[in-house]
């Protein structure tokens, strides 16, 4: 029983991430963290839910196995080679203050 909840709610996730605030919002939080490697794993659910590793690689010209070692655990992407897989996700990285600095100013 308790397989067929973790594979809907893969599937429930999965379909939520093909919405772009949606996604948004996911990989912000992920970004929170202060592990590296939940942003990662999170970037990775959005790359599946969003044609996959196959589609990213061939709109972005980094291999497949190199998306899958990079969205790993154990990855460590480059800043150029981030910035190109963001991009076939319609996505980009942002900087901004954090919200204490915003109201002290």
């Amino acid at each position: 029983m308790k397989e067929k909840k973790n594979g809907n709610y893969k599937q429930d996730l999965m379909k939520r991430l093909q919405n772009a605030e949606f996604a948004e919002t996911y990989l912000n939080a992920a970004f929170e963290d202060e592990d590296k490697h939940v942003f990662l794993l999170a970037l990775r659910d959005v790359t599946e839910a969003r044609g996959g590793m196959g589609r990213i690689a061939r709109l972005t010209d980094i291999s497949r196995e190199h998306i899958y070692r990079m969205l790993s655990e154990k990855g460590n992407p480059e800043l150029e080679t981030l910035k190109k897989l963001l991009s076939a996700l319609n996505l980009k990285i942002s900087i901004s203050t954090k919200d204490q600095d915003r109201k002290a100013a």
